[in-house]
């Protein structure tokens, strides 16, 4: 706790808002989508699905192949708390709509869906944009993909693969047998293992998927110093060009055309 209290001191004496950005891209992304302020009707669907986890007092054995909880000390947990400690929070599953929708995002990867609170927002988001659109998610848990593959089935969120596997084995698979060519992702959330290790494995592993545009999100950049270590072999990396903290996500683009910066921002 103390870590990321510094942590996030820290980030708030770096950040800025749109007044003290200077590349087109990034105020046009904040300007336009981050503090986009207008109601969306897919927002009402997002509070709907929400509410229904945070009523099912029902218990689910977890299977936890990343980083382990901070917050729950047995593997037997409520969906309830589930959903209200360990899933996204209202504010960012808007946030991550609005992203879909304004890069157009149709093919997206998901690694962690958990309760499905971020795959739906990734699904009402890339809904709309015709019907090629996907999104595939991966899930270690057999019980919470369960539980996550019927709330996605109730809310007619159709344009769901939910896959059952261990991060790491389909990521490499991917790789080994070269979909990669055909599988070219425009938006990659990673919300699955919070751990240097396992994130830049997954990191390297995709990236023979990006091409000029895509968007990838990590979640969590600030869990702890390992991530925080991890996000700044993110940054540096030579692929990347664009990158964006935004405390709880970190943001990264690959645009050749862009000059190399990274910015803090204030969501």
């Amino acid at each position: 706790m103390l870590f990321q209290i510094k942590s996030y001191l820290k980030f708030l004496w770096k950040s800025k808002n749109e007044h003290a950005v200077h590349s087109p891209f990034v105020f046009n992304l904040l300007t336009k989508c981050f503090y986009d302020k207008e109601t969306k009707p897919e927002y009402a669907i997002l509070k709907k699905y929400r509410k229904s986890l945070l009523e099912n007092k029902n218990f689910i054995e977890v299977t936890d192949f990343g980083a382990g909880s901070k917050v729950f000390k047995s593997n037997r947990r409520q969906i309830s708390k589930i959903a209200k400690t360990a899933g996204i929070s209202s504010k960012r599953a808007e946030l991550l709509f609005r992203v879909v929708r304004y890069f157009q995002s149709e093919t997206i990867l998901e690694i962690g869906t958990s309760l499905g609170l971020a795959t739906s927002a990734l699904a009402l988001g890339s809904r709309s944009l015709g019907t090629n659109a996907k999104v595939i998610t991966l899930e270690g848990c057999p019980n919470t993909a369960n539980i996550a593959k019927n709330q996605l089935n109730e809310f007619d969120c159709n344009n769901v693969d939910p896959i059952v596997t261990e991060f790491e084995n389909y990521l490499q698979d991917i790789n080994l047998s070269l979909k990669a060519e055909s599988e070219n992702f425009d938006l990659i959330y990673f919300d699955g293992n919070h751990s240097k290790k396992a994130t830049l494995a997954y990191f390297e592993l995709l990236l023979p998927t990006i091409k000029n545009d895509s968007v990838w999100i990590f979640d969590d950049i600030h869990w702890s110093s390992d991530m925080e270590e991890a996000w700044e072999m993110i940054k540096n990396h030579p692929k990347v060009k664009v990158t964006i903290d935004t405390y709880q996500w970190g943001f990264v683009f690959f645009r050749y055309e862009q000059p190399k910066e990274h910015f803090v921002i204030r969501t």
